[in-house]
C-alpha cells in the first residue's frame, strides 16, 4: 500500500517561488494502477520525483507497506531506489551496448539479486512481457520502440519492487503499440501485486488505470 499525505514541493526562480506540488495526498494498494494526468507544468513529473526519492519534499509523508520513506537513512534510499522501486520512461533510458537481457541483468545487480538466481529472473522478466530468447539477445537499436518498451518494463519487474512508476510510458510508441503496453503493465501489476503509478497525457491511456488523478497546478484531485 502506497499512502501520501500532505506532501508538498516548491522551487525558487527569478520570477519567484513555485508551487509544484500542493497538499497533496492520495494512496493506492498493492496490485492497483493508477493513472495522473495534466498538462506540462502541472507538477506530475515532480510527484513522481518525490515518490522515487529523485527529489525531497518540503513537508508531508510517504509511506510504503507502513515504512516511512522520510525516515531512510542515505543507504536506505539507494536500497529502495534500487530494489523497492521500479522506473518506466518514455525515452526506454536503455544501454545501448547491452543486450536486453544485460539490460535486466545490470537491474537485479543493482538490487543485490542472488547472483545464482539472476538470469533466470532476467529471462523470466523478458518471457513475462512477451519477449522471446533470440530477442533477449538483441541490442536496443535491433528493437522495434514497443519491443524496447517491454524491455523497460521487465526491468523495473525485475526485482519484485513494491512501487512502479511510469512516466509517459507511451509517449513515443504508436497509439496501437501504446495500448499493448498499457495492457502489459496492467497485467503485470496484477500479477504481482505491484503498485503501478502511470502519469499520463493521454485520456485513453489514463482511462484503463483503476483510478485516475488530475494535476493541475500542483493540487491532486480523483476524477470519477
Amino acid at each position: 500500500m502506497l499512502s501520501v499525505s500532505h506532501l508538498n514541493k516548491s522551487f525558487s526562480t527569478e520570477g519567484g517561488d513555485v508551487h509544484a506540488v500542493r497538499d497533496v495526498s492520495f494512496s493506492a494498494a498493492n496490485g492497483e494502477v493508477v493513472a495522473i494526468v495534466g498538462a506540462s507544468g502541472s507538477g506530475k513529473s515532480t510527484l513522481l520525483s518525490l515518490l522515487g526519492l529523485l527529489d525531497a519534499p518540503d513537508s508531508g509523508s510517504i509511506d510504503i507497506d507502513g515504512t516511512q520513506l522520510a525516515h531512510l537513512d542515505a543507504t536506505g534510499r539507494t536500497k529502495y531506489r534500487a530494489s523497492d522501486v521500479g522506473f518506466v520512461f518514455q525515452s526506454f533510458n536503455l544501454i545501448p551496448n547491452l543486450s536486453a537481457l544485460e539490460n535486466v541483468l545490470l537491474a537485479l545487480e543493482f538490487a543485490q539479486w542472488p547472483k545464482e538466481s539472476r538470469e533466470s529472473r532476467a529471462r523470466e522478466m523478458l518471457e513475462m512481457v512477451g519477449l522471446n530468447d533470440q530477442k533477449a539477445q538483441r541490442r536496443p537499436a535491433k528493437l522495434s520502440g514497443g519491443e524496447q518498451q517491454r524491455v523497460a518494463i521487465a526491468r523495473a519487474f525485475a526485482a519484485n519492487p513494491k512501487l512502479i512508476l511510469a512516466d509517459e510510458p507511451t509517449g513515443s510508441l504508436d497509439r496501437s503499440t501504446g495500448q499493448k503496453i498499457v495492457t502489459l503493465l496492467r497485467q503485470a501489476a496484477a500479477t504481482r501485486g505491484t503498485t503501478v503509478l502511470v502519469v499520463t497525457h493521454d485520456d485513453k491511456v489514463a482511462q484503463q488505470a483503476d483510478r485516475r488523478f488530475e494535476i493541475e497546478d500542483g493540487v491532486l484531485s480523483e476524477l470519477a
